[in-house]
């Protein structure tokens, strides 16, 4: 009898709270559409234009996912969605006044919104979702954010994510305010559109305006409220009219609540490329035509002066170039300066009737303007410093303790496309996503808060860095460790792709930017723009350590076969989508390379009379004609031809892009086998006394070696060929084989490695070296044997030597280890590290050639110059390593190549061995030099010091914080054995 009373009870308890847990479900969850029923969307008339545009865009968005169509009104349904602003809005303010609205957290915000569900807010309403933002923008935000929550993606038009289909839609609202906005102003410069938008706008989007018009901003700013940007840089190349030529651009902007702000050489709203003329309006100097430049910033900051603008302060030269003045030198540059934003804030409040104090004004240190602020030129406090990238990623120059208590505060201009030296990056985004999460984060660190640009180029392929950039400028909470970062990629594209995909494509874009970081798709043909070059020679060895140019190729073999498995599972509804964001850009960078990866392939083999020259020749031109067609697709075929003439596969048609040209080996010769081995120019050749080219590399024990021989065929023909290993232990990839040139297979890579269980101990007895001045090991511990090649008429036989010691003190060592002369190591990859007074070592994912850096954090943390002060203070880190060699040794550093934060700060760091003084490495560059072009080419820095190793054994290498916030990623001890390489040599870690 009890227990079923109780068994009775316990139903009853569990039915009640399953109700009630539906019940607090059902609170949070507003359905919009549920069979045939609809909600609609309420509005006041009164209410800002950006409100009204928010509110039918949410209406089509619903549409393209339920098929339902959404009335927008400013009636209300017993079930409806209402939106308003603050102040502007009778049924928001109603509900305020009757405290069924809670805005004390979003009134008098900047761009702050909550979304809640009220039940019976009103007469006539059972259940509303009401939107209200703190001002116009903000309740455009939150409409769209709705839109987000239905699954339309910010990218559906630009970057046709096409929705799923659904027959309900229901939305789950969290109570919480979004905003108010990490940043103030946030948004993206079209630029260098010459070959891109510009074409696409004025021959297939807006052929009726026949340039970048009112229509084409309107799905730019379209965007922008999707991603809950606020201000744009309009294209302003003399290929586009400028932005005020067309009354109806600002006017459309207005209706979009975007900001229009200019570029650091479009002063005062101006776009000085188009708009001055210098047979009609005389020079454009500041020195000797005042008078009519003035003229012209009255006429437009008249024009503009009823619509939100940020006014770009100071002068440049025409498109980027430096200002012309009378007397040239640095204190007359500054003086003139200081002279033009004098008057400039005069004309703004003459023209607009308000003081200069309250109005967005700011003013860019960019290239030589940079110069003259370092050199005393004083800038009215309330004026925003927008701080620059290097053009290639890295922040030239932070505010210092002082600028940052200026009531202008400061922004950044940051690039992922540039035209100009050293070399142009205008067709794919390869800018690595975590190089501009480090370089934002300390600018946000550093108070740069009021405004972050992005150049963006033309939109297209630089859809995922302009989500990245402006989702940390709305909220930068997320991203306080680097794996935000890769968190971010794949929420992006679980929602573009559909979750089943998101680490597959993640992981994919991460070794596709890690290899773009290794060096840009644009930089392969080591060629360099103004003046403009031919192609040049590569500093990738196909020589050493595994032969980096077929180590990228097969790096991209790879990334492009993983694209195409990934495209196998894409829904049919996002493939171009797909194919937009990920797959154009993994092809054209893979094709790129390779074209230019076979063509000094090409030159190479085509050196040791290989016969595969015309192989890779052809190789190379195929790899052209994929990128021809795959843009032909782009433009032509893709969604119909929508976007036909947005892709450039050549912008300035630079070398980099050009057909590739083909060297060929001397025809007509009897065929022949050919040898040629790893860490040998020359090929085999049995005519050359001491070539030295019949000896692989030593192998070593510890680090396990394998080295590649390559099998070809000179002239025309076929041969057949065996290898006869002359010891068990030696191991061949492959034994037998036929070169040909009628198979298509005139050469074979075969691969040399050691059955290390088989290989007996080396005795410690002495021997001659074997005349190779890098295989440092000691004489001494070696098996020695070799391999023959063998074909009808020719022998080649390959010497093997084995470094083979059995030490005892190295058998349960944990470190690095010595191989032919060097000790590679990954940074990433200490033993130990110590915390500082103020600041610690921390591994930052997903950045650097080895994929993951270390940098001393934070970054405010005080610089330590004095030696003694370092050891005792600065965090450090450690690395064991064992030599078998002791002298003299160059401690090789490989950082990122980033500038200091400002005068006074570094960018260093300081090593030493064992127990020596620390010694410290400067990596700082400066302006322009021609080692800041090599840096940023290469996206790396090596300097190096000298060190002396006392004693063959084990050692520890330690390294110091000198500066925070630099990046360090490869170290090499060289002792005399590193040969010529793009890149480190492969880690040489126990």
């Amino acid at each position: 009898m009890f227990r079923n009373r109780f068994r009775s009870v316990l139903i009853i308890i569990t039915a009640m709270l399953c109700v009630s847990i539906v019940e607090a479900q059902n609170k949070n969850d507003f359905t919009i559409v549920v069979n045939n029923e609809v909600t609609g969307i309420s509005i006041d008339k009164r209410d800002a234009k950006v409100v009204e545009i928010a509110a039918k865009i949410l209406a089509d968005d619903i549409f393209k996912v339920t098929g339902k169509p959404i009335q927008v009104t400013s009636d209300v349904k017993s079930t409806c969605i209402i939106a308003g602003t603050i102040g502007n809005s009778r049924l928001i303010d109603q509900l305020i006044a009757a405290k069924k609205l809670d805005v004390s957290k979003i009134k008098g915000q900047w761009e702050t919104y909550s979304i809640q569900i009220l039940e019976n807010p009103v007469k006539g309403v059972e259940k509303a979702l009401v939107i209200v933002g703190s001002d116009r923008r903000a309740t455009a935000y939150g409409l769209l954010e709705i839109s987000r929550m239905i699954g339309v993606s910010p990218w559906e038009w630009w970057a046709d994510v096409t929705p799923d289909k659904k027959e309900n839609a229901v939305v789950s609202v969290d109570d919480k305010v979004y905003g108010s906005p990490s940043v103030k102003y946030r948004g993206i410069f079209l630029n260098d559109e010459d070959w891109g938008l510009q074409r696409w706008a004025a021959l297939n989007f807006e052929p009726e305006t026949g340039d970048i018009g009112s229509k084409t901003y309107a799905k730019v700013f379209e965007l922008l409220l999707r991603l809950r940007a606020n201000t744009v840089w309009p294209a302003m190349h003399s290929c586009t009219k400028p932005f005020y030529y067309y009354p109806k651009n600002k006017q459309i902007a207005d209706d979009y609540a975007i900001v229009v702000g200019t570029s650091h050489c479009e002063p005062m709203l101006c776009n000085i490329n188009a708009e001055w003329n210098s047979e009609t309006m005389g020079e454009w100097r500041y020195d000797n035509n005042s008078e009519t430049i003035k003229k012209l910033f009255q006429t437009r900051t008249k024009e503009s002066a009823d619509f939100e603008g940020i006014y770009t302060m100071g002068m440049r030269g025409k498109h980027d170039s430096p200002m012309i003045v009378g007397q040239d030198d640095t204190d007359s540059q500054v003086k003139l300066l200081e002279n033009v934003i004098t008057d400039q804030r005069r004309i703004l409040e003459q023209q607009t009737g308000k003081k200069a104090s309250e109005l967005p004004q700011i003013f860019i240190p960019y290239k030589e303007v940079l110069t003259c602020y370092q050199n005393g030129m004083q800038v009215p406090e309330d004026i925003s410093l927008v701080w620059t990238d290097d053009n290639y990623g890295y922040i030239r120059q932070l505010s210092n303790g002082e600028e940052q208590k200026r009531s202008g505060g400061a922004g950044i201009y940051y690039h992922t496309s540039y035209w100009g030296r050293p070399h142009d990056y205008l067709w794919l985004n390869s800018t690595n996503p975590v190089l501009m999460w480090e370089e934002m984060s300390k600018a946000y660190e550093f108070q740069s808060r009021n405004l972050w640009i992005l150049n963006c180029g033309d939109i297209k392929p630089h859809e995922y860095n302009i989500q990245l950039f402006l989702d940390m400028a709305w909220d930068m909470s997320s991203f306080d460790k680097s794996k935000g970062v890769k968190n971010h990629m794949q929420n992006w594209a679980a929602r573009e792709f559909g979750s089943k995909q998101a680490s597959a494509v993640t992981n994919l874009m991460y070794e596709y930017y890690r290899l773009a970081f290794q060096r840009r798709p644009e930089f392969m043909a080591w060629s360099q723009v103004e003046p403009v070059t031919k192609q040049g020679q590569t500093e990738l060895t196909q020589i050493n350590y595994g032969d980096e140019v077929s180590t990228r190729i097969n790096e991209y073999q790879k990334l492009l076969t993983t694209a195409d498995k990934i495209n196998d599972n894409i829904a049919e509804n996002r493939k171009d989508a797909f194919y937009e964001l990920v797959y154009y850009p993994v092809m054209g960078a893979a094709n790129l390379n390779f074209k230019w990866l076979y063509s000094y392939k090409n030159q190479f083999t085509a050196q040791q009379g290989r016969i595969s020259a015309e192989y890779f020749g052809q190789k190379s031109l195929e790899a052209f004609q994929r990128i021809q067609k795959e843009t032909n697709y782009f433009n032509k075929q893709l969604q119909n031809g929508k976007w036909n003439h947005i892709m450039s596969m050549a912008p300035r048609q630079l070398p980099v892009f050009s057909k590739p040209t083909v060297t060929s080996s001397i025809g007509g010769q009897k065929a022949e086998l050919g040898l040629a081995l790893e860490s040998c120019q020359m090929e085999v050749n049995n005519k050359i006394i001491n070539s030295y080219a019949d000896v692989l590399p030593v192998f070593n024990a510890y680090t396990h070696n394998s080295y590649f021989v390559d099998v070809f065929l000179k002239g025309e023909g076929e041969i057949s060929w065996k290898a006869e290993p002359k010891a068990g232990w030696i191991h061949v990839s492959q034994l037998e084989g036929e070169v040909s040139t009628k198979s298509g297979k005139p050469e074979q890579r075969l691969w040399v490695s050691i059955d290390w269980d088989k290989v007996p101990a080396g005795e410690n007895k002495k021997e001659a070296p074997l005349g190779h001045d890098y295989q440092l090991i000691p004489p001494g511990y070696k098996v020695n044997s070799a391999i023959n090649f063998i074909s009808a008429d020719t022998t080649f036989s390959i010497g093997i030597s084995v470094f083979n010691p059995k030490f005892a003190e190295l058998e349960h060592f944990k470190g690095f280890v010595e191989d032919k002369g060097f000790v590679s190591m990954h940074a990433k990859n200490f033993n130990r590290k110590v915390s500082g007074t103020q600041a610690q070592w921390q591994v930052l994912e997903g950045l650097g050639y080895t994929g993951s850096v270390v940098s001393a954090l934070p970054n405010r943390s005080e610089s330590i110059e004095d030696l003694q002060a370092i050891v005792k203070n600065s965090p450090s880190l450690e690395y064991d390593f064992y030599t078998f060699n002791f002298g003299e040794a160059e401690v090789l550093v490989q950082a990122v190549p980033t500038h200091a934060v400002y005068e006074g700060k570094g960018v260093r760091c300081a090593v030493s061995i064992d127990d020596a003084e620390p010694v410290i490495v400067d990596f700082q560059t400066l302006g322009r030099s021609n080692q800041w072009k090599e840096n940023v080419l290469k996206n790396a820095t090596i300097q190096s010091v000298q060190q002396i190793i006392n004693k063959a054994g084990k050692h520890t290498l330690k390294v110091w914080m000198v500066d925070a916030g630099v990046m360090i990623d490869q170290i090499l001890i060289d002792l005399g054995g590193w040969k010529k390489s793009y890149a480190f040599p492969q880690e040489s870690k126990l």
